[in-house]
């Protein structure tokens, strides 16, 4: 017997249901840029801890800017806010453990309480094929169509990749998030879905020091430019200092000198077009310094 109206088994295991397929959807900034992608329009998006009054337009990623419909982050976001407009579904991600990331846990529950809410773990033990393929199959019991071209887009720019990063000079990539003009969060490679999709296709990717932190590395400048890599992967989201503020730091400046520099947003959305275009733009930079 066919199942009525909608469900979906989030990463939480747990399980959402619907007299009919959800139309009204607030989603946490990643999500809702993820289903944007996927065609289809959030009617609302949050943001986190880390964002402001402002949408931060690096998360954002394809969402029109001027029909965005913004609820706030951090102290702002309430379950009333969120629950503003009436939306007959929720999206959001966890970093794992299942905690909903961005928001209070007693904002989450009582959220829970009132509509559906559907948990994707986006944290350092999935895969970004695995984060993505979960994002799919939400998005096409939305009613999204497939991804067909986006996903053969995609083929072409890991195949690019695999050749750009297969030369015998083995060109190291470096990602990091600026924190001010004294010190620089420098990413741990493993922790990060997109940076290990990069080393399984054969990029050779710049670890930092060990040491405490589990996903960045704090270091001086001084010592970042020590690394030396080929190519450099800088956080664009709003937290992280702008490199215009940087351009008096000799040791910024000696790294970038020496680097393809490229923006990174560590929160982009996880669909095929997307992944397509990040593969897309390190291929580009890899050949750029193989050329040289």
């Amino acid at each position: 017997m066919e199942q009525a109206g909608w469900q979906f088994s989030d990463d939480r295991g747990q399980l959402s249901t619907a007299g009919r397929t959800p139309s009204r959807v607030t989603a946490y900034i990643r999500a809702g840029a993820t289903l944007w992608d996927h065609g289809l329009a959030p009617h609302a998006v949050f943001g986190s801890l880390h964002d402001g009054e402002v949408v931060d337009r690096a998360k954002a990623g394809s969402l029109p800017s001027g029909d965005l419909r913004y609820l706030g982050a951090g102290s702002a976001l309430d379950a009333e806010t969120l629950l503003s407009g009436a939306p007959d579904l929720v999206v959001a991600v966890s970093y794992g453990g299942g905690q909903v990331y961005g928001l209070d846990p007693a904002t989450a529950k009582h959220l829970e309480e009132q509509v559906p809410v559907v948990v994707i773990d986006v944290g350092q033990t999935h895969t970004l094929d695995g984060i993505r393929s979960r994002f799919d199959a939400l998005a096409r019991s939305l009613g999204a169509g497939g991804e067909g071209e986006q996903e053969q887009l995609l083929d072409a720019a890991r195949q690019r990749l695999r050749s750009a990063a297969g030369t015998p000079s083995r060109p190291g990539v470096l990602a990091l998030s600026p924190a001010g003009p004294g010190q620089v969060h420098l990413a741990r490679p493993d922790a990060w879905p997109e940076l290990r999709a990069l080393a399984g296709h054969g990029v050779s990717t710049v670890r930092p020091p060990d040491g405490t932190g589990a996903n960045w590395a704090t270091v001086s400048w001084a010592e970042a430019a020590e690394l030396r890599p080929d190519v450099v992967l800088v956080d664009v989201r709003s937290n992280a200092t702008p490199v215009s503020e940087l351009d008096g730091n000799e040791a910024w400046l000696r790294l970038a000198g020496g680097a393809r520099v490229l923006p990174w947003n560590p929160e982009s959305p996880a669909s095929a077009r997307s992944h397509s275009r990040f593969f897309t733009s390190v291929a580009g930079a890899l050949e750029a310094v193989t050329a040289e």
